[in-house]
C-alpha cells in the first residue's frame, strides 16, 4: 500500500514558478514509477511527466522544456517543478505511482488527492 500527500499548489502569475511535492508513505516507493497528472476546469484528467524507476523520464508535449520531474527515494519523496507556467496551467494536479512502470490513466496504482494549481494572467 502507497499513500500520496501533495503540496505546493498555490496562485502564481503568468511567467512565475511553482514547485510541487508529492511524499509517499510505504517501503516499496522506489519500486513505483511515480509521476504527476493534472485536471483542468471542465476537462479530463491527463499526463504530465513521469519517472519510471529506471529514471527514464517523459513529459507531455504541452509541457516539455518548462517542468521537470525528479523523485528522491531516500525521502519517498516526488517533485515536480513548473517554470515560465500559463494560463492554460491552471488545473488539480495529482500526484500518482504505478507498479507497471507507464502512465496510462488505467494503469496506475494509487492517486494522491491533488493540489490546486492558479496561474493567472
Amino acid at each position: 500500500q502507497v499513500q500520496l500527500v501533495e503540496s505546493g499548489g498555490g496562485l502564481v502569475q503568468a511567467g512565475g514558478s511553482l514547485r510541487l511535492s508529492c511524499a509517499a508513505s510505504g517501503r516499496t516507493f522506489s519500486s513505483y514509477a511515480v509521476g504527476w497528472f493534472r485536471q483542468p476546469p471542465g476537462k479530463e484528467r491527463e499526463f504530465v511527466a513521469g519517472d519510471t524507476w529506471l529514471s527514464i523520464v517523459d513529459y507531455a508535449d504541452s509541457v516539455k522544456g518548462r517542468f521537470t520531474i525528479s523523485r528522491d527515494n531516500a525521502k519517498n519523496t516526488v517533485y515536480l517543478q513548473m517554470n515560465s507556467l500559463k494560463p492554460e496551467d491552471t488545473a488539480v494536479y495529482y500526484c500518482a505511482a504505478s507498479r507497471r512502470g507507464t502512465f496510462r490513466y488505467s494503469d496506475i496504482d494509487y492517486w494522491g488527492q491533488g493540489t490546486q494549481v492558479t496561474v493567472s494572467s
